[in-house]
């Protein structure tokens, strides 16, 4: 971990951060000048989640959070709460978050293995799961409206 990350994971410990922008400014004050980009990358590779708290997201460490990495279903269903809507269109379907949202998302998903998925595409704010055939991209909305019904 360099000296950024390990400011991150302070910052995280220190204020309820519920954007890459609000994380960035603060970054600035200790003396990382970093993009937005970098902050986004940063997060993946600190294993970073957004969590529920006080009726709010915010970033924590995975270790914050309810769902450990030993349950990469709850991780889903944490994700899931970033997702504004979504739409089947053949073997895919596609979610829709906020931005810079897509990624955790579709990361979540890759860990949790789910056999009906056979990958997933991630940009800004948009996410496909691709659905392992016979498997259909309606079938993957079923499976994600029931994850949803588990959410707390």
């Amino acid at each position: 971990m360099n000296e950024r990350q390990q400011a991150i994971t302070e910052l995280l410990d220190e204020h309820e951060v519920s954007t890459q922008l609000q994380l960035q400014r603060l970054l600035a004050r200790r003396g990382h000048d970093v993009t937005q980009a970098t902050v986004s990358r940063d997060l993946d590779r600190l294993g970073v989640v957004r969590v529920r708290r006080h009726g709010r997201l915010v970033y924590a460490l995975s270790e914050d959070s309810d769902a450990t990495p030993a349950d990469p279903i709850g991780q889903v269903v944490l994700a899931l709460g970033l997702v504004r809507g979504m739409e089947a269109s053949g073997q895919m379907a596609v979610l829709k978050t906020g931005p810079a949202n897509a990624h955790p998302v579709a990361f979540a998903f890759d860990n949790a293995s789910f056999p009906e998925i056979i990958g997933t595409i991630a940009g800004d704010d948009t996410l496909a799961l691709i659905a392992r055939e016979p498997h259909t991209g309606h079938d993957l909305i079923r499976l994600i409206e029931r994850l949803q019904e588990e959410t707390p």
